[in-house]
């Protein structure tokens, strides 16, 4: 059975949009701040360390990355079709950065089943180490998916 996806459209567009701005593009591979090879917009899945690969090839990395990371947060929560859709976008944005065990692991991923979406918004704001320290590029990045999300029940 296929999984349904809301990636599409203008939701697409979001996603892509605020995953690309933060995760940032880089044609060839590099360790990233905890020293996992990483390439493109953040893809760690079969990187080796020289990899090289095209803007065309990134974005449709990128693409079927979000729908898969997607796949994985929608199968750990009961109503995902209820969240709001810039609020989904967000937690997409999430699950893309941390991986879909860890989020649904989560408070956030806990708090979208109980229903509390504004709950999930704020507990999603935790996301904000890497190697166990406190990165302010997360921090960042963790304020502005909280605000889309808050923006999205609004």
């Amino acid at each position: 059975m296929k999984t349904r996806t809301r990636l599409a459209g203008t939701a697409a567009a979001g996603a892509i949009a605020l995953v690309g701005a933060w995760e940032g593009l880089r044609l060839t591979a590099y360790r990233d701040i905890v020293g996992v090879p990483t390439v493109c917009y953040g893809e760690t899945r079969g990187v080796h360390l020289g990899d090289r690969h095209s803007k065309a090839d990134c974005d449709a990395m990128l693409l079927a990355s979000l729908r898969r990371h997607e796949a994985g947060m929608r199968r750990c929560l009961k109503r995902p079709d209820g969240i709001p859709e810039k609020s989904y976008i967000a937690f997409v944005s999430l699950t893309y950065n941390v991986g879909v065990g860890a989020f649904c692991r989560s408070t956030a991923a806990r708090r979208l089943n109980a229903g509390d979406v504004r709950g999930a918004c704020d507990a999603a704001t935790w996301f904000n180490k890497a190697g166990g320290r406190k990165v302010r590029g997360l921090v960042n990045r963790r304020a502005a998916e909280h605000a889309l999300c808050l923006e999205g029940l609004n």
